[in-house]
């Protein structure tokens, strides 16, 4: 069995905004496979189904994105699976808008989720999913974070998506390495914008 988690914020107010890639991607996940994540369980929105033949367990974290581990050392002590059986979704304004970087385990760098989720499984052996949302210069990280998307932003963004769920149904068929050679992005050059637009 799989836990695939996706970190956000829960309400309104937080649905569309560049911290809620995890959930986006878990909601078309769970769309794409007729999952219903409805029951509140572990602090969490979850659903159980079957993706590629594998059993999954799809949470969203609902105590804010700062404490997202608490949820999730729930889920993982319950079912007494390793770090390895776990796959987290977030964003990552270290990787390009649209971008998509599959690791089979790492820090959690200066995303405040990942920080929790490590901290609380006292382990960062675990694949992760890091949707680029790229990173406004001088503006306020958190402001950023929360803020929602540039029309710009919004086809790159829903591709991310697409392909994150294509990457999670790949590593769920094959494995990790099959998905990390086939959907991590390589930096593209930056193209010099055009004046006045």
């Amino acid at each position: 069995m799989y836990v695939i988690a996706g970190l956000g914020n829960p309400g309104k107010k937080y649905e569309n905004t560049r911290h809620n890639m995890g959930f986006i991607t878990i909601d078309q996940l769970a769309e794409k496979h007729n999952i219903k994540v409805d029951k509140i369980k572990f602090k969490a929105l979850v659903g159980e189904g079957r993706i590629a033949g594998q059993k999954v367990l799809l949470v969203k974290p609902q105590t804010y994105m700062n404490l997202s581990g608490e949820s999730l050392r729930e889920v993982m002590n319950f079912y007494k699976l390793e770090p390895e059986n776990l796959i987290v979704i977030y964003d990552d304004m270290d990787v390009d808008v649209g971008g998509l970087r599959i690791r089979k385990f790492g820090s959690a760098g200066s995303h405040n989720g990942m920080k929790s989720v490590v901290y609380q499984l006292k382990s960062d052996r675990f694949p992760r999913v890091r949707l680029g949302i790229g990173n406004k210069k001088n503006a306020d990280a958190a402001d950023f974070v929360t803020g929602g998307f540039r029309k710009e932003e919004v086809p790159l963004l829903e591709e991310a998506v697409t392909n994150a769920v294509s990457a999670i149904e790949c590593m769920l068929d094959a494995d990790i390495d099959t998905a990390m050679n086939r959907y991590n992005t390589k930096k593209k050059p930056k193209k010099k914008e055009k004046e006045d637009e």
